[in-house]
């Protein structure tokens, strides 16, 4: 036995009551999602103009509000959404809404990224959210029909 083979043994030895008491990983991934979500909104509604910086000069006159109304807005949609997730209410309902937005969001800042090179880092942690929201869907309709 190697010395990586005996401290991965000695870390699953240490770590196994721990995973045995722990929530599923689909519990996990959907509160991680309905946390972040809410956490997000609650921040657009204290700091709208924090959030829209976001908004390019393009955007603006198709989002019909000001940059500043328009996040107000989506963080009350935020908070709606992520409470949703984080109790297990209309899960797949609150899950498709933040994974087609979070996609079109990554579609978005990937133009703008590729365009005027802002917003590479949040258009790096969208993907990831938004692959996160996307299993979160698919998890709910699953035990939906399951």
């Amino acid at each position: 036995m190697s010395v990586v083979d005996a401290l991965a043994a000695r870390g699953r030895a240490l770590t196994a009551p721990v995973v045995a008491r722990a929530p599923a990983p689909a519990t996990i991934a959907r509160l991680g999602l309905g946390l972040m979500i809410l956490s997000a909104g609650v921040h657009k509604l204290l700091a709208p103009e924090a959030w829209a910086l976001y908004v390019v000069d393009w955007l603006e006159p198709v989002i019909v509000l000001s940059p500043v109304h328009f996040m107000l807005l989506n963080g009350w949609l935020e908070l709606a959404f992520g409470l949703a997730l984080v109790v297990d209410r209309y899960t797949a309902f609150a899950a498709a809404v933040a994974a087609v937005s979070l996609t079109a969001t990554v579609g978005y800042l990937a133009i703008v990224w590729a365009t005027t090179g802002l917003f590479g880092d949040v258009l790096a942690r969208d993907v990831g959210l938004a692959g996160l929201a996307w299993a979160v869907l698919v998890e709910s309709l699953r035990a939906e029909t399951g």
